[in-house]
């Protein structure tokens, strides 16, 4: 008689915190929202959230994305996703009439509003932020050219130079970034500015924070990390820099089970699982299924803060 070959162990940690937060809860329900009270088609400008998982269900609902206010038509509504637009999107929306929804997430508005009242000031607004991302685009086009200047790194941190039409600097920052790596740029421009006006705490959003601390809480823990979020999620890819800052260098982003290869969790005993703040919990329940197929999973899960934060929907669809 062949004997079955048994599973091997492995344990899997589960960061908690971890999948949506209160602003990618919030933009998605305006979206079934706006379909429930308008019907399909809506429009949606960029994606609402960075994750295709979300992108395709809302589809599959009637939602439509596209890349610009002119590719929709003007008899049906528009949403603006959670990351922000700059203020010429708004205006072109009122100039060709056209019925729209603001799904920025209230923590990015909340940016938008300090950049605004330092440029009254009269202060140059410096963000520290990753160029091209749809928040920093966002966020630089609140104020007219030239008001902002993005920071990325210490290099630059260090290179900057004041305008000399400027009389004081001010300092804001994206929402999703490594809560250590910015530390570090906050600190250069202080050093260099010292009079430079800078928020108590940074402007990272407590659901990217509290994830970064959940990862940071397991990795000494773990072989290996696996993060589900898309390519193009700002904080989940943050997530992956901050578990290999913390000692698990075998860690990757993968956006569902089906992109993960088996043969590279050989070796691992001890696996620790979290999602960015724009993937949904079902592609996490997802992923341990998948490692049930080929180990004896047990579950741990690691919570280092629980999240009760809930954000109101605008008033035309509530």
């Amino acid at each position: 008689m062949i004997a079955l070959c048994q599973k091997q162990p492995i344990t899997v940690l589960l960061a908690s915190p971890r999948g949506f937060c209160a602003g990618v809860q919030r933009a998605i329900n305006i979206v079934q929202q706006a379909l429930s009270k308008w019907g399909a088609p809506i429009y949606v400008r960029h994606w609402i959230v960075h994750n295709q998982c979300v992108v395709e269900n809302l589809e599959a609902q009637g939602a439509v994305f596209v890349k610009e206010l002119d590719q929709c038509p003007v008899d049906r509504p528009v949403m603006f996703s959670a990351h922000g637009v700059p203020q010429s999107v708004i205006s072109e929306a009122e100039r060709r009439q056209i019925t729209y929804i603001d799904a920025t997430c209230p923590l990015v508005s909340k940016v938008h509003l300090k950049a605004k009242r330092y440029y009254r000031l009269g202060s140059h607004v410096i963000l520290i932020g990753h160029a091209g991302h749809p928040e920093v685009i966002g966020t630089i086009g609140q104020l007219p050219d030239g008001a902002v200047s993005l920071v990325e790194d210490e290099t630059q941190a260090e290179k900057f130079t004041q305008p000399e039409s400027s009389k004081s600097l001010a300092l804001i920052t994206q929402t999703t970034l490594s809560i250590d790596h910015t530390a570090r740029l906050v600190a250069i421009l202080q050093r260099r500015f010292p009079a430079i006006f800078a928020p108590k705490n940074e402007d990272i959003c407590y659901a990217t924070t509290n994830r970064q601390n959940a990862v940071k809480a397991i990795a000494s823990n773990c072989d290996a990390i696996l993060v589900i979020g898309a390519q193009n999620s700002s904080n989940s890819r943050r997530l992956v820099e901050v578990a290999k800052a913390c000692g698990c260098e075998k860690s990757r982003l993968i956006q569902r089970a089906s992109d993960l290869d088996i043969a590279w969790l050989i070796g691992v005993h001890r696996l620790g699982i979290t999602a960015g703040a724009s993937a949904p919990e079902h592609l996490v329940e997802q992923l341990i299924a998948f490692c049930r197929l080929h180990y004896t999973v047990t579950l741990e899960e690691v919570e280092v803060v629980q999240e009760d934060i809930r954000f109101k929907l605008p008033p035309l669809i509530a």
